[in-house]
This record gives structure tokens, C-alpha cells and sequence, in this order.
């Protein structure tokens, strides 16, 4: 079992979650502030005059723990959705997962995906 997480732009999300939907059975989404290569947004304070670079940009994490033989299809649904070749475009994390508990059915590992 694999853990992939996607941190992409607080924009992007409904286009990843489209696009993965069918593959995992579940997912959770994270939002907050971030920063990484990407260009930060301008931000106008007062009546428009004054322009200044926001120090974090808004991004989303979307978390899900899949079966070893969809981690690949997943990732590749994640890039295709999102890619735009810019440095913003975020990041895709893929780490393993030793043991996995479904509290409600008490099902474990693979089962309880």
C-alpha cells in the first residue's frame, strides 16, 4: 500500500478530484498556505493604490492511501490534471504505508480500502 499526496494550487482541486474519482475510493483535502518556486500572487491594499507579493500562496493537499498495483495511474491522473509546466504546479508525494485499520468495519490493510 502506497500513501500518495498531491500539493497543488487551492484552484486545482475540483479538477483533481474529477479526475481521480473513479480510480480511489476515497481522498482527503487539506488547504492552507504554502510556498515553493511558483510565483507568489500581488495583493492590492487600500483603494488599489498599493500593490504587495503575498508571502504564502493558497494550496491543497489531497491525501489517499491505494492498492501498490493503481499508484502509478493515479499519479498520472493527478500530473495530467494539473500540469501547466510552470513551477507552480505543485508537488506529488509517494510513500508507503505499513498497516492500515477501517475503524467502522474493522477490516485491515487492502480490505479496509
Amino acid at each position: 500500500m502506497k500513501k500518495i499526496e498531491a500539493t497543488i494550487q487551492k484552484n486545482k482541486v475540483n479538477i483533481v478530484t474529477d479526475s481521480i474519482n473513479e480510480i480511489v475510493r476515497g481522498f482527503t483535502i487539506l488547504e492552507g498556505n504554502g510556498r515553493g518556486l511558483g510565483k507568489r500572487q500581488n495583493i492590492r491594499s487600500g483603494r488599489g493604490t498599493n500593490t504587495m507579493i503575498a508571502e504564502y500562496n493558497k494550496v491543497a493537499i489531497i491525501s489517499t492511501i491505494v492498492d501498490d498495483s493503481i499508484v502509478d495511474k493515479v499519479s498520472q491522473a493527478i500530473e495530467e490534471a494539473v500540469f501547466t509546466g510552470e513551477n507552480s504546479d505543485g508537488i506529488i508525494v509517494v510513500s508507503n504505508i505499513e498497516s492500515v485499520l477501517n475503524i467502522s468495519s474493522k477490516k485491515k490493510n487492502s480490505e479496509a480500502l
